[in-house]
């Protein structure tokens, strides 16, 4: 699940960096574009014999974790084995990624709002980076509201297959080899 804002007005904040590598997914693996779903943009299909549903949140990212209830609703559902949760980081430079198997929220409320439906914090998530914010900054949300510049842009795009690689290895082989291949 790409995480970001529903809007024309967001498609190319920093905030929206989840849902720009779900959309790089679904063309990559030639799901078509995601259609209206419940709650959320939905595109769905068959990769390398793995089952997947592609979503977008179309709560906003304060109330993401509401997107997650269909899902949620099926018995085999296990969000340890079954999520990755694709999202923006502050906290990571631009033109870098990292994985993780569980951990906190660190502050984003997209990932506290999934935490809160899930009521745990054991799934995967591919923190995207699009800091640092510059210094002395009142409210962080001017920063991840705000567009990428077009060298920002480019630095993200160049990362699109790198990171679509590593969710292909997550689904293949798990979050602790994905995350022993590609966090540096």
């Amino acid at each position: 699940m790409g995480l970001g804002n529903p809007g024309p007005e967001y498609v190319e904040t920093r905030h929206n960096a989840g849902f720009r590598l779900a959309d790089h997914l679904a063309a990559r693996w030639r799901f078509g574009a995601l259609r209206r779903g419940d709650r959320a943009r939905v595109a769905e299909g068959t990769w390398n014999d793995h089952s997947i549903r592609l979503l977008e949140p179309q709560t906003y990212m304060n109330r993401s974790g509401a997107a997650l209830a269909p899902l949620r609703a099926l018995p085999e559902f296990d969000p340890s084995r079954d999520l990755l949760i694709m999202v923006d980081d502050v906290a990571l430079p631009l033109g870098r990624f990292r994985l993780r198997g569980a951990g906190s929220a660190g502050g984003h409320n997209g990932l506290k709002s999934v935490e809160g439906s899930l009521q745990r914090q054991d799934y995967a998530r591919l923190r995207i980076g699009v800091g640092p914010p510059p210094e002395g900054l009142d409210d962080l949300a001017d920063f991840v509201l705000a567009r990428f510049s077009g060298e920002e842009r480019e630095t993200l795009d160049g990362l699109m297959d790198p990171m679509a690689e590593a969710v292909e290895c997550w689904l293949d082989e798990g979050i602790e080899r994905a995350m022993s291949r590609f966090n540096k």
